[in-house]
């Protein structure tokens, strides 16, 4: 029994649970609160997760760069386009999350709270000086997420400084993420469980509203990610690296349908290099460097729906947000989004982070992790269609790009 219930995809067991779960809680009623605590248990067993699993991820990452030189003409291009584009997609979903407004509706006044960070009001340069960790192990224990990212970039760019004499620790770190990402990996083995729990009780306890929130923050998820690869990706290619559009696509097909099933960035990247080397003509020099580095850092499906799924919480739960926490919603999704490994259900990890920035409830959490699973999916090809984006575009600048070879794509 237990062989066969491994041998079902994750992501089949999850819709499978979300199905489940809804019917049980429409029959069951408020009573199905009664095993909401195995929800409650998966989300504490995430939020566990998030401090070793963001410092290490960003430490590798940093380090994987493996010279400071290499950050010129290739690195220095694909991380201000990784960057910007990240920033591109925050901002969309938020503008997303403003206009259709998913959240609005569900009655709370139900849940009991629990305790919901409160942001101190704070001057800019308060904010500058809160960046700078006096006590990285107290920044750990209280899970502040920007100084944290800085510390570990520190550390990354110390262990590229130290080059040699860095190689051990940079084995370490690579280790500790290889270690992170396989403890994350047995705690969504609790998704199923922890999702039939949770879609019970929301259903049971707020009905076909809170039900037709999820199915409005599903569709803008998928709505942001289709604006983010038609126009933002296209663009690049365009205009950036003069090619055409449809050959790209053509040319990562592949990529993006084992993306869309495995939801893992990580383990679609040997797909993405082929088709980044073999269809789209990429030098494998670039593509092994970029690829490899926008699978660790270049999340923009995830960005946007950081910022998304945050304006949900605050909306659900009659969170005031400020332009002020609108721009630290910007830094903290596309720096949390840099710190999510690529693997399924990263970016639920990263949430704890970014509400916390700005005060929105963490239940919200419960709310969105039964449909989290079928958003990541679209999230993940986003992501991968990015790194492939990114690594065409920095090799049609810097002449390492066969462009016969894109534009023949479609004859592989």
């Amino acid at each position: 029994m237990l062989a066969f219930w491994f041998k079902i995809p994750l992501w089949q067991r999850v819709i499978g649970a979300l199905v489940l779960g809804v019917i049980t809680g429409l029959i069951w009623g408020p009573e199905s609160e009664a095993i909401k605590w195995i929800g409650d248990f998966f989300i504490k067993s995430i939020k566990m997760l998030v401090v070793p699993l963001i410092f290490f991820s960003l430490v590798s990452g940093v380090a994987a760069i493996g010279d400071l030189r290499k950050l010129g003409a290739v690195g220095g291009r694909a991380m201000l386009m990784f960057v910007v584009t990240g920033q591109i997609a925050v901002w969309l979903g938020l503008l997303l999350g403003t206009m259709i407004k998913p959240g609005i509706g569900v009655d709370t006044s139900g849940i009991e709270m629990g305790v919901t960070p409160t942001p101190a009001a704070t001057s800019w340069t308060d904010m500058i000086l809160s960046i700078v960790p006096e006590s990285p192990v107290q920044v750990m224990a209280d899970v502040q997420v920007l100084p944290l990212i800085v510390f570990a970039l520190l550390i990354g760019i110390g262990i590229l400084m130290a080059k040699e004499e860095g190689a051990p620790v940079a084995k370490i770190f690579d280790s500790g993420a290889i270690v992170m990402q396989k403890v994350t990996m047995i705690v969504m083995e609790l998704t199923p469980f922890g999702v039939f729990a949770l879609m019970a009780w929301v259903a049971g306890s707020f009905g076909m509203d809170a039900l037709l929130s999820l199915a409005k923050l599903v569709g803008l998820n998928y709505l942001g990610c289709l604006l983010i690869i038609i126009f933002i990706y296209s663009s690049m290619i365009r205009f950036l690296a003069k090619l055409p559009p449809v050959d790209f696509f053509r040319g990562i097909v592949d990529a993006m349908a084992v993306s869309y099933s495995t939801a893992s960035s990580n383990a679609t990247l040997p797909v993405t290099l082929r088709c980044a080397e073999r269809n789209l003509g990429v030098s494998p020099s670039v593509s092994s460097f970029v690829i490899s580095l926008g699978a660790t850092i270049n999340m923009n499906g995830t960005a946007m729906y950081l910022g998304l799924a945050t304006l949900f919480g605050a909306q659900i739960f009659g969170v005031d947000l400020s332009w002020g926490d609108y721009f630290m919603i910007s830094i903290t999704a596309t720096l949390g989004a840099i710190g999510a490994a690529g693997i399924p259900g990263a970016g639920l990890i990263m949430m704890a982070l970014v509400f916390g920035s700005v005060g929105v409830p963490l239940e919200t959490i419960a709310f969105v992790a039964g449909v989290d699973r079928i958003m990541d999916m679209m999230r993940t090809t986003t992501n991968v269609s990015g790194d492939a984006a990114v690594a065409v575009t920095v090799a049609a600048m810097t002449g390492e790009l066969d462009r016969e070879e894109l534009i023949s794509a479609d004859d592989v």
